[in-house]
């Protein structure tokens, strides 16, 4: 098994770079058949025909059929790879690593653009014009929410991710003791990188390294997994609310939040997050996400020119949380001037709002 390393995302504040593995799994045979492709391709040979985007198959054929698939009975079917760890000072959901509840987190694919290898075919976030181009990440729409994760078939041939190519090649997926192990997972990032996986399978997961040997079968974890019997299996998912949930949410002010620019993140949350609402003038008022950060919001104070903030929260099933529970704090001494770290807390108390 032989892997690399690469950083394929340009890195901004808004979309930082992420070291990310994918792992080229070649068995016996399928370094046999990859060289005598080689071989020929040197003699001039003839390439097998394309029957569209992927070699062999049709990608908006496989798309339709996943994603009737899912709407079935909320199971997915993908294909999972790994990376090592997201980008710095933020992932793509707002949130620094080192502040994340869970060691375990995933990416979600930011486009859905089968065969298509274009850097950023749309702007992030992508306006509703290009809807169809739309990933899993849905403009950070399913930040903060925990996923279900379940070990498929590996692959005994090159699974490497090719553009233009169907994954498994020269080989066939088969079933080992790792099939059925299962761990739950935040979404904590984004991935948009031209290659196979992020753009041609609208169920791909990009699982963090870490996470991979804690898949749990029959009460124990699967703590050899990776490296030698990892490479990028078939996976099962669906989303979950989080597991063993107490307590209440993080807020946090992002660096170089500051009266003029309170942009802040929501983290420790039950359901995900489609929203936040600030009250100001009495009013509540939809705040505008942060880029498509989707933690990451940039509310108003509570009267102009203020620094106290009333909030609540919007989760994935577009209900207020905990019934419209309020969070009141105030801007930290420490931002006044722009916050000086990657994560501020607010310390904040909790009412109902009436409306």
């Amino acid at each position: 098994m032989s892997a690399y390393s690469r950083r394929p995302e340009r890195g901004d504040r808004r979309h930082p770079r992420r070291r990310r593995r994918w792992t080229l799994a070649l068995t016996t045979t399928a370094a046999l058949l990859l060289a005598m492709s080689v071989d020929r391709l040197a003699l001039g040979a003839e390439t097998a025909p394309r029957t569209g985007p992927l070699m062999g198959t049709d990608a908006t054929t496989v798309r339709a059929a996943a994603e009737k698939a899912a709407a079935a009975d909320g199971t997915r079917t993908g294909q999972g790879t790994h990376f090592d760890s997201m980008g710095a000072p933020y992932g793509g959901c707002g949130i620094p690593q080192e502040r994340l509840e869970s060691a375990h987190f995933v990416a979600l694919n930011v486009w859905n653009t089968p065969g298509d290898a274009t850097p950023e075919p749309t702007p992030r976030p992508a306006p509703a014009g290009q809807s169809a181009r739309i990933g899993e990440w849905n403009n950070g729409h399913n930040c903060g929410r925990w996923v279900e994760v379940k070990i498929g078939d590996f692959c005994e041939g090159v699974n490497d991710g090719a553009i233009d190519r169907a994954f498994c090649q020269g080989g066939r997926w088969v079933t080992d003791r790792y099939n059925g192990a299962t761990l739950n997972l935040l979404v904590a990032d984004s991935c948009g990188d031209p290659n196979g996986w992020c753009r041609n399978d609208p169920h791909h997961l990009d699982l963090s390294t870490g996470s991979l040997n804690s898949f749990v079968k029959g009460g124990a974890p699967v703590a050899d997994l990776y490296p030698a019997h990892w490479g990028n299996r078939k996976i099962e998912w669906r989303y979950v609310e989080a597991p063993g949930y107490s307590g209440d949410i993080r807020i946090t002010f992002m660096k170089d939040a500051q009266p003029y620019w309170p942009a802040l993140s929501v983290s420790r949350l039950p359901n995900g997050i489609h929203g936040v609402q600030y009250l100001s003038a009495g009013t509540w008022k939809d705040a505008p996400m942060n880029s498509d950060m989707g933690q990451s919001f940039i509310p108003q104070p509570t009267t102009p020119s203020g620094t106290t903030f009333t909030l609540r929260v919007v989760d994935a099933a577009d209900r207020l949380l905990a019934g419209g529970r309020t969070y009141t704090f105030d801007l930290p001494a420490q931002c006044r001037a722009g916050c000086p770290t990657t994560a501020v807390e607010a310390t904040y108390r909790t009412g109902t709002s009436t409306s």
